[in-house]
C-alpha cells in the first residue's frame, strides 16, 4: 500500500484540504498565458475538440461529434502541443486538457500557453482530477446547466500546488503506467460487452427468422434479407398483424411525480399524470436519435409521446414476439435502405409494409420464453462487465487525484516508462472503444 508524505499543510480549499508541505503554491495565472492566436489563412491544421472523458482529441477521431464547424475557419483559435484548452461551457464536467496535438479549436474555447517549467502532462492530470470539478462547478454561471459559462478571469486566481519538476515527472511516469494498464483492462471489458451484444443480436435474429427447433424443413420466405424460414411459417406485412398509432403528448406534459409511465423517444421512462392506453403494446421511436428503435414492450396503463409509435391489438402474433422481431430487424433494415448511418424519422408506411415472418402462436410463445431466458442471462453478464468498468474508472480517478494532490507518495517507486506515442495510440483506441459502446445505447432524446 502506498504511504503518504511526512508533513502536510492546509490549502484553505474544502475540496482539497491538505497537500504536502514541500509543494509550492502557484495561482493559475502565474503558469499560464491566455492565447488568442487565430488560424488565419492556414489550411493544414487539424480540427480539435475537447471531451470530458479524454481531454483534447482530434475531432475526426469521433463519429458522434455532430457539432458543425464554420465554413470559414480563419477565426478558430490556434493550439500547439502542450497548450491548455478548455471548453468553458462544460468545464464543470471536466472538459479540458493539455493538447498532444497541433491544430485549431472553436473560438468559444479558452486556450492558454503553459510555462515551460511546468510538466504539461502533470498539469493535465491535475486539472482534470475529480475534485477540481467541484471548483469549476462553483465558478461556472448561467441560466441553466446546459448553458453554463466560465471565464478565464474566474479561473486565473485558483491556487494549485506543485511539487518539483523531478517529482512531477515521477508522478507522471507512475500515472502513465497505471492509467495505461487500467485503460487496457477497460478496453478489454468493452470488447467483451460488444461481443456479448453481437451474440445477443444474433440469437434474437436467428430465433425470429429461423425458429429454435433444429432440423425442421425449410422454405423460401420470399423476403431477400430473411431467406429461408421453417416450412410451417408464413410472411405477412405488419399492417395485417396489429394496429399502429402515435401518442398525443409532448415532453412538457411529463411530471416526475406522475402516477403513470410516460414513454418518450428513448430508453428512459418518464412519468405523467394521465394515461391514454391500457393494454399490451410495443413502442418505437418515430424520430430523433433513436428513430426506428424499439425500446419498450409494455402491458398496463401508460401514456406516450406524439412521435412514439404504439403497436397494439395484435392478430395471430404475440406482442412480445413482435417486440423481439422488430427490435433487431427493423431499424437495421431501414438504415440499409436509406444508405445513411442514421435515420431521421420513421414514416408510418415504412412500418405498415414491413415484412414479418412467424409460426403458430404456440411456437411464438416458445421462442419468446427462450429469448427471455437467453437475453436475461446475457444482460446479466453485460451488467457485470459494466460494473467492472465503473469500478475501474472510479479507481482510475481516485488514483490520479491521490497522486496529484499528494495523498500518496510515489517518489522512489520504479515504473516502466510508457512512451508518449503509445499513450496517444491507447487513447485513440479507448476513444474508438468508447464510441463503439455508445452507439449501442441511445441518448435520452425527448
Amino acid at each position: 500500500m502506498l504511504k503518504g508524505y511526512e508533513e502536510y499543510m492546509d490549502t484553505g480549499y474544502d475540496w482539497i484540504p491538505q497537500v504536502p508541505k514541500t509543494w509550492e503554491q502557484r495561482p493559475i495565472h502565474s503558469i499560464t498565458t491566455l492565447s488568442n492566436e487565430r488560424n488565419g489563412k492556414r489550411k493544414d491544421l487539424e480540427l480539435l475538440s475537447v471531451y470530458r472523458e479524454f481531454g483534447v482529441i482530434k475531432k475526426s477521431s469521433r463519429d458522434d461529434n455532430h457539432n458543425v464547424e464554420s465554413q470559414d475557419l480563419s477565426n478558430y483559435k490556434y493550439v500547439n502541443s502542450g497548450y491548455l484548452v478548455m471548453n468553458k461551457m462544460k468545464m464543470w464536467q471536466g472538459s479540458l486538457g493539455i493538447s498532444q496535438y497541433e491544430g485549431i479549436v472553436s473560438p468559444a474555447y479558452i486556450v492558454c500557453k503553459v510555462d515551460q517549467d511546468i510538466i504539461g502532462k502533470y498539469l493535465h492530470y491535475l486539472l482534470r482530477s475529480s475534485h477540481f470539478k467541484i471548483f469549476y462547478n462553483r465558478i461556472s454561471y448561467g441560466v441553466r446547466v446546459g448553458q453554463w459559462d466560465l471565464r478565464y478571469n474566474d479561473l486565473k486566481n485558483l491556487k494549485i500546488y506543485l511539487p518539483t519538476s523531478d517529482e512531477q515527472n515521477q508522478i507522471v511516469r507512475y500515472l502513465n503506467a497505471k492509467v495505461a494498464k487500467i485503460n487496457r483492462l477497460i478496453s478489454a471489458k468493452k470488447k467483451e460487452i460488444a461481443l456479448l451484444k453481437e451474440y445477443k443480436q444474433a440469437i434474437i435474429t436467428r430465433a425470429v427468422t429461423k425458429g429454435i427447433c433444429a432440423g425442421v424443413p425449410m422454405k423460401e420466405s420470399g423476403v431477400e434479407w430473411i431467406g429461408e424460414i421453417p416450412e410451417g411459417w408464413e410472411e405477412r406485412k405488419l399492417k395485417y398483424l396489429c394496429s399502429i398509432n402515435t401518442g398525443d403528448k409532448d415532453t412538457i406534459n411529463r411530471n416526475d411525480d406522475g402516477l403513470y409511465p410516460f414513454y418518450v423517444r428513448s430508453p428512459k421512462i418518464e412519468h405523467i399524470d394521465t394515461y391514454s392506453f391500457d393494454g399490451e403494446a410495443v413502442l418505437m421511436a418515430g424520430d430523433g436519435v433513436g428513430a426506428g428503435k424499439v425500446f419498450h414492450y409494455v402491458s398496463g396503463k401508460f401514456d406516450y409521446h406524439q412521435r412514439v409509435y404504439n403497436l397494439h391489438y395484435f392478430k395471430d402474433v404475440c406482442g412480445k414476439y413482435i417486440y423481439y422481431y422488430l427490435k433487431e430487424n427493423f431499424w437495421r433494415k431501414i438504415e440499409e435502405a436509406s444508405a445513411k448511418s442514421t435515420v431521421d424519422s420513421v414514416r408510418l408506411p415504412m412500418l405498415l409494409e414491413f415484412p414479418v415472418v412467424f409460426g403458430q402462436i404456440g411456437e411464438q410463445q416458445q421462442i419468446v420464453s427462450y429469448l427471455d431466458a437467453k437475453c436475461s442471462a446475457i444482460d446479466a453478464t453485460i451488467q457485470k462487465r459494466e460494473l467492472a468498468i465503473e469500478k475501474l474508472t472510479a479507481y482510475n480517478q481516485s488514483l490520479i487525484y491521490e497522486c496529484v494532490t499528494g495523498k500518496v507518495d510515489v517518489r522512489g517507486i520504479h515504473v516502466e516508462e510508457v512512451p508518449e506515442a503509445e499513450l496517444i495510440e491507447e487513447m485513440d483506441e479507448e476513444i474508438v472503444a468508447e464510441f463503439d459502446d455508445e452507439t449501442s445505447e441511445e441518448e435520452n432524446t425527448e
